[in-house]
């Protein structure tokens, strides 16, 4: 659970933003999503796989 203290008199909009903030830091948003479908193992380390490849690739090119 997130808590954000808000202090007397404080913006609305202040106290959103520092929830947003928050919530991304810990990832919430990006747990739920992914939990909202399924996907099987060998889809997530093939994406895994896939993205250290890009990651290398780019490394490589920055090299050259």
């Amino acid at each position: 659970m997130i808590i954000v203290p808000v202090k007397d008199g404080e913006n609305i909009e202040r106290a959103l933003k520092k929830f947003k903030r928050k919530s991304e830091r810990t990832g919430i948003i990006k747990q739920l999503r992914a939990r909202q479908q399924f996907e099987k193992p060998s889809v997530i380390n093939r994406k895994k796989m896939m993205k250290a490849v890009y990651i290398q690739q780019l490394h490589t090119a920055e090299e050259i």
